[in-house]
Parts: C-alpha cells; structure tokens; sequence
C-alpha cells in the first residue's frame, strides 16, 4: 500500500471542512465559493471564523495541488478567490 501524503493526512485528518466530494474540480467559481461558505459556516470543527476558514481551504488546496492542476482549473481556483470575498462581503469597495 502507497504511503499517503502528508497533505492527504492533514485534509482527512484536521480541522478541516466537510466539503462535497470534488468541489475543486468543479468549474463554477461561484458555486465552488457557495459551497465552501456553506460548509465553513456549517462546520464545528473549524478553529477560525468561516471567511478564514474557507478561503485557506481554498490555498491549501491550490498549493497542495501543485503541477498537477491544470492552467484552466487553477484559474477556475483564483476566481474562486473573488467570488469567496464576494459572498462573505469581503470584496473590495469600488
């Protein structure tokens, strides 16, 4: 058996949040983002408020995912980013 990575083992393992399966491969920026808020505000387990919560769930994933994400899903990510802001009231004033 493959010894897992140490990125699995904190994902399955932490304080992490319970997210849909595969939600990092969807490519709706905007329904990534509901369902990453959904789940931080709906999380006990989380140590910081849900903004934070999601948004590093979002980085570590992105970071962890490394060469392995494609240019057209890391974009995807990024915007998820905005869109995060966007629905937590975050988003810049214009």
């Amino acid at each position: 058996m493959p010894a897992k990575k140490w990125s699995q083992h904190v994902t399955e393992t932490s304080d992490a949040l319970d997210l849909p399966e595969g939600v990092f491969t969807w490519h709706d920026p905007q329904r990534i983002a509901a369902a990453l808020k959904r789940s931080a505000q709906s999380s006990h387990r989380r140590k910081a408020e849900p903004y934070r919560s999601a948004m590093s769930m979002l980085t570590f994933y992105i970071n962890r995912a490394g060469d392995q994400l494609s240019a057209a899903q890391r974009d995807v990510l990024e915007r998820t980013k905005d869109e995060l802001r966007k629905v937590f009231g975050r988003a810049p004033k214009r």
